[in-house]
């Protein structure tokens, strides 16, 4: 099973590759030959993505003195485990699949309950 998904992965990877080359002429004709160059971007756009939410969360922690976690870090932690998940399971590691798998079941909850909760505030109104 991942295995099959893996091969999908990468021939996503290659067309995208190809659309690159396509509208991009000057990259590198080894893009479309070789999606491991495209992977690894995209496994540093989910690390970038997932570095994100920190940084949200310290500006926001710092702009109000306090220890918060805004909604916008929940949002960064999907989009950043969903990315690594991606490259996780294109890679075939099982570990990083694992956590990367929880961790967005996880993100996905914590915002169920804070949308919950703030419909419940609004009903309450």
């Amino acid at each position: 099973m991942i295995a099959l998904l893996s091969q999908n992965i990468e021939a996503g990877a290659r067309a995208f590759a190809n659309l690159l080359l396509t509208i991009f002429p000057f990259l590198p004709a080894s893009l479309e030959t070789n999606p491991e160059q495209i992977m690894i971007v995209v496994g540093f756009a989910g690390q970038g993505l997932f570095a994100m939410r920190f940084i949200i969360q310290w500006l926001s922690s710092e702009k109000q003195a306090k220890s918060v976690i805004p909604v916008a870090f929940w949002y960064f932690s999907i989009g950043g485990g969903a990315v690594l998940l991606l490259y996780a399971i294109w890679r075939q590691d099982p570990v990083i699949i694992c956590g990367q798998g929880l961790g967005l079941f996880i993100y996905l909850r914590n915002l169920y309950f804070i949308r919950r909760d703030t419909g419940e505030e609004r009903d309450s109104s």
